[in-house]
This record gives structure tokens, sequence and C-alpha cells, in this order.
């Protein structure tokens, strides 16, 4: 193989893609869109509460109920036991209300049925607290009916509120806290990024050697190169254009939302509390507040090796199966004619995705574990198990594994690469596949 040669390819596809409009506008707009999923649902969080004061009459026929509507910011009741609903119903505009709430009689089992009415449709929320005072409300009076002394007392000391903190311990007996669902979050997001990116930039280098096929070019390109040159040089080079863009989009999504952050007011940071526990601080003595939980949490999480291990089975993996499209794409003259050769393809993608929702879940399960050393579904799989701790010894296998079978895999795509890149006019099937591998 001649690298030198090798090297201009890989530089012609790497300078093509990063001049091109929509390369740059993906590469910046997208860390802005990850960084508004990260932003937005706390800041709607903090923006949101709705209309204020909302006026609401509540007319109470069963005389239990009144004493659990509770005015607020959000709500003003008013009450009238002996309203005539049909007379407010036809003046609901001059009323100035927002809803009606008419609650019946209580039946012969001590139940009360409720009835809305607005002028417009009402909202979950307004609706949920409706149901909840007249829930509590038949709860207490069904309650009372036993005659059970100093009951108040007793239904406040029996209720509990459990809360489990959960921590990991390592081998010095060292603890960290944790939290499973933020381990849960990182595995979905890593491995789903996993399948997005290899799925997106292995289209791409099927794309390409099409285009090229189709306009003639690589008619030029093979006169001065090998076809198996051509392939990895064209594979390896969309690589570089994808591993540049993905840390491109961590660095800015990481300063925007950072950024953010600080603009806001600033909170405290991961490597903070990180910083105040190697100091001596003990998680336990952590004021007790979900946000310190979280963020306690999220300090005890490796990122570095969860980022290391992000760029070896995505690269892997996109090695992989970009030699599989690229052996596809070269079987055929137009996109069109890829869907019978691409279904083979994507279909263990799918599949590593599908094991990939039950791994996050049980990250030990045997599923899990096979998922994650079959190369076809590993990239997936595996970085769904990573968070949550993988022994080494399985890491590595699973990435010998992997890169052994991306070896034998563009070996038999580099025979029908050779092939099928010069041939026209005939749509490939399965047959001329096989055919060209043994040739």
């Amino acid at each position: 193989m001649n690298r030198n040669k090798l090297f201009l390819i890989i530089s012609r596809e790497f300078s093509i893609r990063v001049k091109k409009k929509s390369f740059i506008l993906t590469t910046i707009l997208t860390p802005v869109l990850f960084a508004a999923l990260i932003i937005l649902p706390s800041l709607i969080m903090t923006l949101s509460g709705g209309a204020k004061g909302q006026k609401i009459l509540v007319v109470d026929r069963s005389g239990i109920c009144e004493p659990f509507f509770k005015s607020s910011e959000e709500y003003r009741y008013s009450f009238d036991a002996y309203a005539d609903v049909e007379k407010i119903k036809r003046e609901f505009k001059s009323l100035n209300l927002y809803a009606l709430v008419e609650i019946s009689p209580l039946d012969s089992s001590w139940n009360a049925s409720v009835s809305t009415f607005s002028a417009k449709q009402m909202n979950m929320e307004t609706k949920k607290e409706i149901e909840s005072n007249v829930e509590r409300a038949v709860e207490k009076f069904k309650l009372r009916k036993y005659n059970i002394d100093n009951l108040d007392n007793i239904m406040k000391d029996v209720q509990a509120d459990v809360s489990a903190k959960t921590f990991t311990v390592d081998e010095l007996g060292m603890e960290k806290a944790a939290m499973v669902e933020i381990f849960m979050v990182i595995s979905y997001l890593a491995s789903f990024m996993i399948y997005m990116f290899i799925f997106m930039f292995g289209s791409m280098v099927m794309r390409g050697v099409i285009e090229e096929k189709t306009n003639r070019v690589v008619e030029v390109l093979v006169s001065s190169v090998k076809p198996f040159e051509l392939m990895l040089g064209k594979i390896l080079g969309i690589g570089a254009v994808a591993l540049v863009q993905f840390l491109i989009w961590v660095g800015l999504t990481i300063g925007i939302t950072f950024g953010f952050q600080a603009f806001m007011g600033g909170e405290v940071s991961p490597a903070d509390l990180s910083a105040g526990m190697q100091t001596g601080a003990s998680p336990v003595s952590l004021e007790n507040t979900p946000m310190n939980d979280i963020m306690a949490a999220l300090a005890g999480v490796d990122f570095l090796s969860i980022g290391l291990a992000f760029i070896a089975f995505f690269l892997l993996g996109y090695l992989l199966y970009a030699s599989m499209f690229s052996a596809v794409g070269s079987a055929v003259d137009n996109e069109t004619d890829t869907q019978q050769l691409t279904l083979p393809v994507t279909l263990p993608l799918i599949i590593g995705l599908f094991i990939m929702i039950h791994t996050f879940q049980y990250p030990d399960s045997s599923i899990s574990f096979w998922g994650s050393m079959i190369p076809f579904t590993s990239p997936m799989v595996m970085m769904a198990r990573v968070p949550f701790g993988v022994p080494l010894w399985e890491m590595l296998l699973s990435i010998v594994i992997l890169l052994l079978t991306f070896l034998a895999i563009t070996y038999l795509s580099a025979k029908i690469y050779r092939i099928g890149i010069l041939s026209y006019g005939k749509r490939a099937g399965w047959k001329d596949l096989w055919k060209w591998i043994k040739y």
C-alpha cells in the first residue's frame, strides 16, 4: 500500500467535506441544539407557572370539599354551594371566571363526582389540582366514618417518605455518591449517539462512493491508486471529519451550557463538589437537597473513561459499518437501488438499538453481555454498559473482537469494491456480490 497516495485521498476527502457550507452549519447549529436541550427544561421550569390569580368558582354540593381548596398565586377559589350552574355557564365571560367546578352530593358509597366547565380547554395541572383536592376530602371523610380516636395524628404518624441515597464503594472502601437515574441517562445518550453517528457518517461514505461512481470521477482515481486504497482513504477521510465534528460539538455544547449557567448566576459544578470530597468532606454531610444529590452524583461519574470508551467504540463501529456501506455504494449506480442491499447492513444497527434499551436498565444481564461482545451490536450495547462500570478484560475483549471483525469485513468489502466501482448499467444482487468476493 502506498502511504503517500492513501494520505492524499484522506486529505482530499477531509478537505472537500469540511469546506462545505452544510458541514459548517451543522457543526455550529448542532451544539446549539444540544445545549438548548440541556438548558431549556430548567429554563422552562424557572419561567413556568402559567397565569396568576385564575378565578375558579367551586359549587360544592357534597359539603365536605371546601376546606381542601386553598387559594394561591395561581388559583383564587370562591365558593357557593347553592349557585345556579346553568345561569353561571350562560354568564361565564361576564363573570371573568377561568373555571367552574361542580361537585355532586355524596352517593350511597360516600363518593362524589366532579364536573368542570371552562371557556377554553383546561390545562392538566389545574385538572389534577381539582381532582387531588376532592380525592383528599372524600378519603378523609370516609376515614372519619370509622370513628377512630386521634385519626389525624395516627395518619400523620404512619406517613413515611423514604428516599434511598446510593453510593459506590471502591477497593479501598472509599465511597462515592451515585444516582442510578443519572447513569441511565448517560448510558442512553452515549449509546444512542453512537448509533446516530455510525448511521449518519456510514451513509455519508455510501453516498460519496455513489456520487463519484455516477460522475465517473472514480475512473480517473483508480488509474492512479488501487481500489482498496481509494476505499480505505474515503473511509478514513470521512472518519476524520466525523471525529473533528464530534469534538467540536462536545466543546461548543459544554461551552454554551456552562456559559449560560454563568450568565444566569452559576451553580456549584461537579468539579467543585469533587474537590470538596477529596479534601475530606463526606458525601453524607452535603446539604440534603435534590440538586446537591444530583451534582454529587455527577462528581462521581468517570467522564474521562466514558469519553475514551465512546471515541474507541465510535471509531471502530464507524470503520466496521463504513466498510460495508462503501461496498454497497460501489455495487449500485444510484441511491434508490441501495434499499435491498442496505437492509442486512442496517438491521444489526437496529437490533443493537433495541438491546441497548434493555441494557441501560439491566447492564449485567446475559443479553447485555453478549450484545456487547458481538461486533455488529457492541458499539451501542457496550456504551450502554460503560457508565455502570465494565471489567477491563470485557472492554478489551470487545475492542479486539470489533477490530478483528473490521479487518475481516474490510477485506471482503474491498473485493466487492474493486469490481463494483467500475460496474455500470446493472443492478447488482446478492449473487453478484458473492461472485465478486470469490473472484
